[in-house]
């Protein structure tokens, strides 16, 4: 048992490390349902105002998520007070119910793109919040309790261009 600990443990640092890696943050859900009125907030400061990023959403879910796609609106205020929102779409499995993603077991982790070569233009703190938007085929009303959702996060990398 304890050979397995130690190559399992072994095998997550060496795919751990990422150079390019500038910030992440995960939140849990509560229980696995992320509820259409909790707006997950992050802050972050302390950015290269002089390079290129790439930001991520990151979202982990496990097989209780009924859905093969994801709908989400992230909110990017910048600390002048400026902000940006999208209404983002990622698929979540195929058409043939394989879940999408990386992980072993019950959970995947899905790294979605969210900006690609943004520069943050003054320092300061910024605030990342998302929440979903996700709605039942001919329904008005959103989907009040998303299960399935276990974490969110978010993850800004350095860019290569």
């Amino acid at each position: 048992m304890a050979r397995i600990l130690l190559v399992f443990a072994v095998a997550v640092l060496c795919f751990a490390c990422n150079d390019n890696l500038v910030k992440s943050e995960f939140q849990a859900t509560k229980g696995g349902v992320w509820n259409k009125t909790d707006n997950i907030l992050f802050s972050f400061s302390e950015i290269d105002t002089t390079k290129r990023h790439n930001m991520f959403i990151t979202v982990r879910n496990d097989a209780t998520f009924p859905y093969n796609n994801l709908f989400l609106i992230a909110e990017l205020e910048y600390p002048s007070g400026e902000t940006v929102k999208d209404t983002l779409e990622y698929e979540m499995a195929l058409p043939d119910g394989t879940w999408l993603g990386k992980g072993y077991g019950s959970i995947k982790e899905n790294k979605l793109w969210f900006k690609e070569n943004i520069v943050f233009p003054s320092s300061g703190v910024y605030n990342l919040r998302v929440w979903h938007a996700m709605r039942k085929n001919g329904s008005v009303n959103g989907v009040e309790n998303l299960k399935g959702i276990t974490d969110v996060g978010f993850e800004i990398e350095k860019s290569n261009e």
